[in-house]
């Protein structure tokens, strides 16, 4: 058993954890209750399904953080990236793939496998012994999930996320907006400037709640209805219930004064708070939604000072089960409770296909390490992976953690030299340059 990993759940992480591991001579059970026990968005028992979209997203390894992660799984051998191009579609600049013949052959991949055996067994309960890696995703069966919450904690773990937009600080124009706390609260400077508030007068605000209540929005999946609750209420249901409703909720004016025009009062005022240890990163406080992607980008660029505003995450309120990971996963992706568990995927807080994939890679890697007597460290911060495992093991606010997908935001900053927007080209560039050196780096120390 001890020699044994074994991983729950065959998605996309579960897959490559368990091919990374096999590779490195570790014997695996993946343990995977599809088809015998179903979800509502699945269609089969196969390995890597993709149930939302059929897309990789970006392919571009040199400006794009996705292309970027992409390059990081091939240079590792990552079973997923192989198998994607093996079944790749025309999609433009995009990496994009028959569905259904590319989780035909993770499946016959990781079944052809001599070192990886199935098992189609649900798992309920948490394993007190033995090497585990929970890579169950967005729709953890409904026992399982519950012995998570109680080896975590009730408070640990979101099965509705309401997830508020994202904003790269570099985007918001600063000579609109300006930096200070309510009632510039706090002892330090940092503390009393830690919000960027944006300001609107009478006639920008009743604009914005129009177009607010007329936008396109989402719903429910069946299989994901649930009722809100009054912390996380989406905008437009406060809008919904008055006008003013907003104005003296998440967009009170009060106790901020604008130093760029400190003589006339704010009639509404829309904060951002800092998401990341970096800085880079802000959401939009309480601007959780479920408006289409399309009239969010319009809607909240209706707001003086993001009306340039470039997106890192955009919001949302739909069911996915994720661990509160900055409190509970060591940089080894270890239940702090439990280091005999390792997290994987969706459920750690990342999104998107790829970002699971890249999570399981290195939780299969970092197994195989331990199982074999030694430590895998993450590869420096400075690479895709690295940013993100950092994101989700200590680099995010714990207060404010939800999912996000790889993002420049999450690297740290370049020189000066390479700063601007005008310069954006070259910095990414920059990134990814950087990022190709250390994780080639971080490969050949394991050779």
């Amino acid at each position: 058993m001890t020699q044994t990993l074994h991983i729950i759940g065959a998605g996309l992480a579960g897959s490559e954890a368990a091919w990374q591991a096999a590779q490195a001579g570790v014997p695996v059970v993946l343990h995977e209750m599809r088809p015998k026990v179903g979800t509502f968005a699945h269609r089969s028992g196969d390995c890597a399904e993709m149930v939302c979209s059929n897309s990789f997203r970006s392919d571009d390894d040199e400006r794009n953080a996705v292309g970027l992660l992409h390059w990081e799984m091939r240079a590792a051998g990552g079973l997923i990236m192989q198998t994607a191009d093996r079944h790749a579609l025309p999609a433009g600049g995009a990496l994009a793939v028959d569905r259904d013949a590319f989780s035909g052959a993770v499946t016959a991949a990781l079944r052809a496998h001599p070192l990886i055996s199935f098992s189609e067994e649900e798992v309920t309960e948490l394993p007190q012994d033995g090497h585990w890696i929970v890579a169950t995703g967005p729709l953890t069966s409904g026992n399982l999930a519950e012995s998570i919450r109680t080896v975590t904690g009730a408070e640990s773990l979101a099965f509705f996320d309401a997830i508020a937009p994202i904003v790269h600080a570099e985007t918001i124009d600063m000579d609109i907006a300006w930096r200070q706390s309510r009632y510039d609260k706090g002892e330090t400077e940092e503390e009393q400037k830690a919000y960027i508030n944006c300001p609107m007068n009478r006639e920008e605000y009743e604009a914005f709640i129009d177009a607010l209540l007329a936008a396109e929005k989402t719903e429910f999946h069946e299989g994901e209805t649930a009722g809100y609750f009054d912390g996380c209420l989406p905008i437009e249901v406060m809008a919904e219930r008055g006008r003013e409703t907003l104005r003296h909720g998440p967009m009170k004016p009060v106790g901020l004064t604008n130093p760029h025009d400190p003589a006339t009062k704010s009639y509404a005022v829309v904060q951002l708070r800092r998401d990341n240890a970096l800085g880079t990163l802000y959401n939009i406080v309480g601007f959780q939604t479920k408006m289409k992607y399309g009239a969010q980008t319009t809607v909240f660029k209706m707001i003086p000072g993001l009306q340039n505003a470039s997106f890192a995450r955009l919001g949302g309120i739909h069911r996915n089960t994720f661990l509160n990971s900055p409190t509970l996963l060591d940089d080894q992706m270890r239940l702090r409770q439990r280091p005999n568990l390792r997290f994987a995927g969706q459920v750690t807080g990342v999104e998107g296909y790829v970002e699971s994939a890249a999570m399981g890679l290195l939780a299969g890697r970092m197994a195989a390490a331990e199982i074999k007597g030694q430590t895998l460290p993450p590869p420096s911060y400075e690479t895709a992976m690295g940013a993100l495992v950092n994101h989700i093991t200590g680099g995010a606010e714990a207060k404010t953690f939800q999912p996000m997908n790889v993002n420049f935001g999450l690297f740290p900053p370049l020189d000066a030299a390479r700063g601007g927007r005008k310069g954006r080209k070259d910095r990414y560039k920059g990134y990814t340059d950087r990022a190709k050196e250390q994780f080639t780096a971080w490969l050949a120390a394991q050779a």
